[in-house]
């Protein structure tokens, strides 16, 4: 799936005294845990919500109300911004595995991986409907942290939402 792309853009930076912190973003299927999980066997730090949450409530719709769901990324995503701020500090490059489905909480990271030290890359991952539904019906199988349920109707959902990054320095991965 990426073997196509230069990791280069990112490894080169990997020596330098500030940390860089590569922010992920597309929609669910587009290939951003794969992506994380290449840099973290580079020697990133991966941070991921849905990980979180599955550590601390279990798997969406079966251990827990799907009601529940927006309160337990909040919670999520309070503790791994609290854990980028110090692994930004302790001078680690970090990987977050994220949606970023907004360009107002882009810009607030950015801001925040900045403030603290940080430098950032934003990874965009555009992929055509057509192959997210098909990764879609594949991964909804499969029963780990990454995989929580999503409908036909989510992914509509997800998609109407999703602000499309443009003109924010952006890495576009046509995936």
């Amino acid at each position: 799936m990426f073997d196509k792309f230069n990791f280069d853009l990112i490894y080169c930076e990997k020596n330098d005294v500030t940390p860089l912190v590569v922010m992920m973003c597309g929609v669910a299927g587009s290939g951003k845990t794969t992506f994380s999980k290449i840099l973290e066997q580079e020697g990133f730090v991966r941070l991921s919500i849905d990980e979180e949450i599955w550590t601390t409530n279990g798997r969406w719709g079966i251990d827990f109300p799907m009601e529940k769901i927006d309160e337990y990324k909040q919670d999520a995503e309070e503790k791994l911004r609290n854990q980028l701020i110090k692994f930004i500090q302790d001078k680690q490059q970090v990987v977050i595995d994220f949606s970023f489905w907004d360009r107002v909480r882009r810009n607030r990271y950015k801001k925040l991986i900045e403030d603290s030290g940080g430098k950032w890359k934003l990874i965009y991952l555009n992929v055509h409907h057509d192959d997210l539904r098909k990764r879609l019906t594949i991964r909804n199988q499969r029963f780990d942290a990454n995989s929580f349920p999503i409908s036909e109707e989510l992914l509509t959902s997800y998609l109407k939402g999703f602000e499309i990054p443009k003109g924010e320095g952006e890495i576009i991965i046509n995936n």
